[in-house]
C-alpha cells in the first residue's frame, strides 16, 4: 500500500527538511539501510527550532509498506529477548523508528517483530514442522527516547520462493500492562532484508547448512523488488568469528497517525 506522508504545515519548516535531503544527495532511501545510530540534534537557528539529526533526516521518506504474510500472530508480548533457545547465529536488531512529518525519531513506538527459524521454520503454525502452540522468535519493543526498539534474535534461515527477512510492524497509541501491548493502531507493516554477502556466508555455517530448501536471493524476490532495498540491515560482525554474532541495524520512517 503507498502512503502520502504528512508534511509539516509551515512552508518555512518543509522548505528546509527539502534542503536537508537536497544537501545530503537525495540518497533518502539508501540511507535508510546504513542503520544510522538515532540521535536527536538540536541546531541553534533564529527561532531555536529543534532539528533532527542528519542521519534521520536523510532517512525521513516514507518506508515502503510490505505484505505481513501469512505468519502473524498478535500476541504482542513485551520481550528483548525473543530466541527461546533457538540455535542460529546470534543477532542483536536495532530498528531506529522515525516520523516522517519532523524527520525526528519516534519513541514509545511499538516495534511488532516475528521471523522464522534457522531451518525456515515459524512459531504457531503446523506447517513446517512447528507446532500452534509455540511462541519462538516473536515479540515486541517499545522504541527509547532515541526512537531505538533493539531484540535479541538470531540470524534468519530461508524457505522456499522467499529471501531471508524479519516481518514488522509499528503500533502507534496503545499501552503495555502484564507484560503485553494492549490497544492503538499499526501504522506500518513491512520487512526488513540482509545483505546477499552475509547471507552466503551464513548458509554455510549449522544449524543453516541443514537447511534444504533452495535460497531465494534478493533480486529474486518480488516483494524485496517492491521497496525491500530501502529496508536492507546494515550488518557488523562481533568479531572475526561470524557464528559469533552480529549486530543489524536500520531505519523506519513512518507516519504514526496512518492506519495502513
Amino acid at each position: 500500500m503507498t502512503e502520502t506522508p504528512h508534511h509539516e504545515s509551515a512552508k518555512q519548516a518543509d522548505a528546509t527538511r527539502r534542503s536537508i535531503l537536497a544537501t545530503l544527495g537525495g540518497t533518502a532511501l539508501g540511507v535508510a539501510a546504513l542503520g544510522i545510530t538515532a540521535s536527536r540534534a538540536a541546531a541553534a537557528g533564529p527561532s531555536n527550532t529543534s532539528q533532527p539529526a542528519a542521519g534521520l533526516a536523510a532517512a525521513c521518506v516514507l518506508t515502503p509498506e510490505q505484505t505481513g504474510g501469512p505468519y502473524y500472530l498478535d500476541l504482542e508480548t513485551v520481550r528483548k529477548n525473543i530466541t527461546e533457545g533457538k540455535a542460529g547465529v546470534p543477532l542483536t536488531l536495532r530498528v531506529t523508528v522515525v516520523d516522517t512529518a519532523t524527520c525526528f525519531p519516534l519513541p514509545n513506538t511499538a516495534v511488532d517483530v516475528w521471523q522464522c527459524d534457522a531451518l525456515g521454520v515459524y512459531s504457531g503454525y503446523v506447517a513446517g514442522g512447528s507446532t500452534p502452540d509455540t511462541t519462538f522468535l516473536r515479540g515486541v519493543q517499545l522504541t527509547d527516547s532515541a526512537g531505538v526498539a533493539e531484540f535479541t534474535s538470531v540470524y534468519p534461515g530461508w524457505y522456499v520462493g522467499r529471501a531471508l527477512h524479519i516481518h514488522i510492524k509499528t503500533h502507534a497509541g496503545g499501552t503495555v500492562s502484564n507484560g503485553t501491548y494492549h490497544g492503538g493502531h499499526v501504522s506500518h507493516t513491512g520487512q526488513l532484508y540482509f545483505p546477499e554477502t552475509y547471507n552466503t556466508k551464513i548458509a554455510a555455517l549449522a544449524p543453516y547448512r541443514n537447511n534444504t530448501a533452495t535460497r531465494t536471493l534478493n533480486a529474486r524476490d518480488g516483494i524485496y523488488r517492491n521497496g525491500g532495498s530501502s529496508t536492507l540491515l546494515s550488518i557488523t560482525q562481533a568479531g572475526t568469528d561470524l557464528s559469533k554474532g552480529v549486530t543489524g541495524t536500520v531505519i523506519v520512517a513512518v507516519n504514526p497517525a496512518a492506519t495502513p
